[in-house]
């Protein structure tokens, strides 16, 4: 396998599909090597067939707004691998949604999973909806909306949605109550991210920026350091970023920063629980804003238009969007102190910010090792749901704790180089990509 060929094909056949083409060359790029030890794999096309998604659903979600105009957006989910389980993925509401995009998202999504362990497979599924400005009743009939063309191509067993960018507990509460009336099945299996009294896990909000902060510090131990009193600059304000504030300041790190797209907030004297509570609620105002958590708080200083990685730190965590991070803030983070970037973001990172942070001395470690938190308490919410349990936090925060651990480990397994220092991303796309592969090809040409 030449990855060069391989992309040129695809550049052929899917030419604009950006982000799509960005996550498949990391991988590809990756495996490579391992990958032409094994003729098996060429002989059974795995990488012709890993990179294409087994299916794509389109559709259009008509729904009416609250004056009573008619509103059209286009919805998808894509099922992209099923070699280890059922297809699992979120759902992502955003007017920047397209196939590339969640292609991309569904790419990474089968190794993320296969680095938890848990038998599942990789999906994502979404539309160009835009809930900034929208009402409760307005975001309620769009979710119905999406879940009547939706309802018959999901199931506890075949695929098993939950939340992303723009889709948190109140839309997965929509979405469900709307495929239950019309599935008439009353399991609580279908979706994940549900609320607590309806079959959803503790500490499901929390998982993804929970795990990331896990696997930071086996990272950081590995490299003999600690994550107490350091510095830590976060971008984004949703349950990921709120998630990781909380998990941070709780390890003894000090969280100097939180941004949105109109600025970022700098907190010299490190984040207070109030503001992390508030950081939901700026959520929740569907505004899309963070400056007026420095209205609100003494000590917050808004700076418009700047981003979260232009306050000196040490650790830099980006929480929000793919491609978040370009060069010129890797550059801007190393001159100001940073020694060490998490992505919790899917593909937070420009290819190019990744190259310059591993040349130039920047613990580094990619998305579908450090956030595979989150979809593994899915996983662990599919348990209790099949079982019809309920776990304690301890007991769901353990086991989270554990996967992280075991995450970290696979990447040093797979990413430790020849002088000794771990490539992180080599090592989470080889740990991911050979149990998939593996699987495969022991099913056949299917």
């Amino acid at each position: 396998m030449k990855t060069t060929e391989i992309m040129a094909g695809l550049q052929a056949k899917y030419p604009g599909e950006k982000e799509y083409l960005q996550a498949v060359q990391e991988v590809l790029e990756s495996i490579e090597d391992v990958y032409n030890e094994h003729p098996e794999f060429e002989a059974a096309k795995i990488v012709e067939r890993i990179v294409e998604p087994d299916r794509i659903f389109t559709f259009r979600v008509t729904w009416i707004d609250d004056k009573g105009e008619v509103q059209v957006n286009t919805g998808y989910r894509i099922q992209f691998n099923s070699a280890i389980g059922p297809y699992k993925g979120g759902l992502r509401f955003h007017k920047a949604v397209t196939p590339s995009m969640l292609k991309f998202l569904g790419f990474e999504q089968t190794f993320k999973n296969a680095l938890t362990t848990l038998p599942m497979g990789g999906a994502k599924g979404g539309s160009d909806f835009d809930p900034v400005g929208k009402s409760d009743a307005e975001i309620m009939r769009f979710c119905q909306a999406f879940m009547l063309e939706l309802w018959n191509c999901i199931g506890p067993d075949q695929d098993i949605p939950a939340g992303d960018v723009g889709v948190g507990g109140r839309e997965i509460g929509f979405l469900y109550g709307m495929y239950k009336k019309l599935a008439r099945e009353y399991n609580t299996g279908v979706l994940t991210g549900k609320g607590s009294t309806w079959g959803g896990s503790i500490l499901r909000p929390e998982a993804t920026g929970f795990g990331a902060l896990y696997f930071t510090s086996h990272l950081l131990a590995k490299a003999g350091k600690s994550i107490e009193g350091k510095k830590v600059a976060i971008s984004g304000f949703g349950n990921v970023a709120w998630g990781a504030a909380t998990k941070a300041v709780q390890l003894g790190a000090k969280v100097v920063a939180v941004s949105g797209p109109d600025g970022v907030c700098h907190i010299p004297a490190g984040i207070t629980p109030e503001m992390i509570d508030y950081m939901l609620v700026l959520r929740a105002s569907n505004k899309n804003v963070v400056a007026p958590m420095a209205e609100k708080f003494e000590g917050v200083q808004f700076i418009p238009g700047k981003k979260a990685w232009s306050v000196p730190c040490d650790i830099a965590l980006p929480c929000a969007f793919q491609n978040e991070l370009s060069e010129a803030d890797a550059r801007e983070l190393k001159a100001n102190g940073c020694w060490c970037c998490c992505e919790v973001s899917n593909m937070g990172c420009q290819p190019e910010a990744i190259h310059f942070f591993q040349n130039n001395g920047v613990l580094f470690a990619p998305g579908k090792a450090v956030n595979a938190g989150g979809v593994a308490t899915s996983g662990l919410e599919m348990t209790q749901n099949a079982s019809h349990i309920s776990w304690s936090a301890e007991e769901v925060d353990s086991k989270l704790h554990f996967i992280m651990k075991n995450i970290h480990e696979q990447c040093v397994q797979f990413g430790t180089q020849p002088d000794g220092h771990v490539d992180y991303v080599k090592g989470a796309n080889i740990a991911g990509f050979m149990k998939v592969a593996r699987a495969m090809l022991e099913q056949g040409i299917v």
